[in-house]
């Protein structure tokens, strides 16, 4: 699903952040003194789980210093594991490597898998109906591209990566420009040609304004099933919607909706549960 675990350019910045927080270096001794014989390291997952996070974890190892030969590590993420699989993957580093960076490595390999997991669970629900699951900008701050990276590992889609991706109307939007009308006047007139507008709509006196106005993407905000249902009544074919507002999985199967394209869920990112994996080393 990656190209290369190799290419991990785009990664330093973020690591070396990351490693930064960890501040090794307020003590020198303690890290100078590490040993630096190999070790035979054994990542262990222990969960059912979609794995991701691979380049992240092995990318933290690298900036310590390590060389690391993931040749056969690619095919990995991504990949669905059942616990009594007891699938272990296997690689060497020196001691004073694995001993700094396997907090670091293995916090964000746990936090990928469990996003990119919990938004697998959705996904499949959503897949027969040919519904996108997105995510929202409800991401850990700092953390904003590798939540997002772990949604698409895990299936679903990314809404906006930062505020002028597209022009979304809301709210606050429409209670200072007096109404939808008003929101979308505004916005067409920042003359950015290409990019589109989401309005969010809350009842379906709204999205009659909005379909007048060939608003062509919608936001249902806490709409009820019944709405919806009523709502895509009223569907033209230019337009795309999306659900929004409290969705969770144990009630996904009430919005799964035929006229329905997309369902967005803030929880993939802000309340995917946890998955085990755990890293042991033993000396070569």
């Amino acid at each position: 699903m990656i190209n290369s675990l190799m290419s991990s350019k785009v990664l330093e910045k973020d690591i070396a952040h990351f490693l930064q927080e960890d501040d090794i270096s307020r003590n020198s001794y303690y890290s100078l003194q590490l040993p630096e014989g190999r070790v035979n390291c054994s990542l262990k997952l222990k969960d059912n789980l979609v794995l991701a996070g691979l380049p992240y974890f092995f990318e933290v190892f690298r900036q310590l210093g390590a060389e690391i030969n993931t040749d056969g590590f690619d095919k990995w993420e991504g990949q669905r594991v059942k616990k009594e699989d007891n699938v272990i993957l296997e690689f060497d580093l020196p001691f004073s490597v694995a001993l700094t960076g396997e907090r670091i490595a293995l916090n964000l390999l746990q936090r990928s898998s469990a996003i990119a997991t919990y938004t697998n669970q959705y996904v499949e629900k959503a897949k027969k109906y040919n519904i996108a699951i997105l995510d929202t900008r409800k991401t850990t701050p700092g953390l904003r591209s590798f939540e997002k990276y772990s949604v698409r590992i895990g299936g679903g889609f990314n809404h906006r990566l930062g505020q002028t991706d597209l022009w979304m109307v809301k709210d606050n939007h429409k209670d200072y420009f007096g109404g939808v009308r008003g929101a979308v006047e505004y916005f067409r007139s920042m003359q950015t040609l290409y990019n589109p507008i989401l309005v969010e709509i809350h009842d379906l006196a709204e999205l009659q304004e909005a379909v007048e106005l060939k608003v062509r993407h919608v936001m249902l905000d806490n709409f009820s099933p019944a709405d919806i249902k009523k709502a895509v009544e009223q569907k033209v074919e230019f337009m795309t919607y999306e659900v929004s507002g409290g969705i969770r999985l144990e009630t996904i199967e009430d919005y799964l909706i035929p006229g329905i394209d997309a369902i967005s869920v803030g929880a993939v990112t802000y309340d995917a549960p946890h998955v085990d994996i755990s890293l042991k080393y033993k000396k070569a």
